[in-house]
């Protein structure tokens, strides 16, 4: 299945940096149970802060950085359990909500037996990536706090689609879209790894290209390649756009892009091959000047073993 999360980019940058803190906090879940004490990570933070003695409960939030009724939730739960109490403030006026003594040993133990080996297990994570991800992260959050993403966003014109060349830095894309829907659809055939793990040696170099569309705060959505199979003969192929862009017009973008490419390096005959269950593909190609051909078929069909429709470009 499609991980529409991922592939929404930076669209969904905060539900996929959220699935990721729920993915890390029901692992850490495990490490906590595994003291025998009743706690959530979800309540580790305040815990946390209270080791450097009795806080307010707007304190408590800043400190934490998250809002004062999720803190107010939380110290409920704590209160329940015996984990905390309440004082009185410097002051003798305001509230304040301190560890108490069961509080201060269940802290020592997960001080101990918890944040150890939960930072250890993260370190080991952090340890793969090229950059410093915490410091990267820090820098998001500060971003975040000059203005947000509603306030960034109110600001913005999406702009049209944009075309990008073939580049060793995009040739995952290539990979992933195309593999992504023939798999979904058919299978991986010899031909289609042996086209989509070397773009570069099987099609860019002999004298074909890769175009990408991009769409606006969602990246990289679409990939189609020329691949050169004779003088003047090129196949339209490897055309494949993500779910995500439904709606954006982008493979319609895409096809008439790699056309008039197909016509600018001089193809004197542009074919596709394809499957009957491909309707919408069909559709579109016909849409812009492709019609079924037996030639082609008879001459390039047994080269996927899912074709049954080829298609040769006679323009509109």
């Amino acid at each position: 299945m499609a991980d529409v999360v991922a592939q929404m980019g930076p669209a969904f940058l905060g539900s996929r940096l959220k699935r990721l803190g729920e993915q890390m906090q029901a692992s850490a879940a495990t490490v906590i149970a595994g003291t025998g004490l009743p706690l959530q990570p979800g309540q580790m933070a305040i815990l946390a802060a209270l080791r450097t003695g009795p806080m307010a409960v707007g304190q408590l939030a800043e400190t934490c950085g998250t809002s004062q009724p999720g803190v107010t939730r939380a110290l409920g739960q704590l209160r329940s359990l015996g984990m905390v109490t309440d004082t009185k403030g410097e002051d003798q006026r305001s509230r304040c909500v301190a560890l108490s003594p069961k509080g201060r040993d269940a802290v020592g133990i997960i001080a101990s037996e918890v944040w150890p080996r939960v930072g250890m297990a993260a370190q080991q994570i952090l340890a793969q990536l090229d950059s410093d991800f915490l410091r990267q992260l820090t820098r998001i959050e500060a971003a975040l706090a000059e203005a947000s993403i509603a306030e960034r966003a109110a600001a913005q014109d999406p702009g049209p689609l944009t075309l990008h060349e073939f580049s060793d830095s995009l040739a995952h894309h290539f990979h992933d879209i195309n593999a992504e829907w023939i798999e979904a659809m058919f299978r991986l055939e010899p031909t289609d790894r042996e086209v989509l793990e070397n773009p570069r040696a099987r099609i860019v170099d002999p004298g074909g290209c890769i175009l990408f569309v991009e769409a606006p705060g969602l990246g990289v959505v679409g990939t189609c390649a020329l691949q050169k199979t004779g003088p003047g003969s090129f196949e339209l192929t490897k055309m494949g756009v993500r779910e995500t862009a439904r709606g954006l017009k982008a493979g319609e973008f895409l096809l008439e892009a790699v056309i008039a490419r197909a016509q600018t390096i001089g193809a004197t005959k542009l074919y596709l091959l394809t499957n009957h269950i491909c309707e919408a593909a069909i559709h579109l190609y016909e849409k812009v000047g492709f019609v079924h051909d037996a030639q082609i078929m008879a001459d390039y069909g047994a080269r996927y073993e899912r074709c049954d429709v080829a298609m040769l470009y006679r323009g509109r």
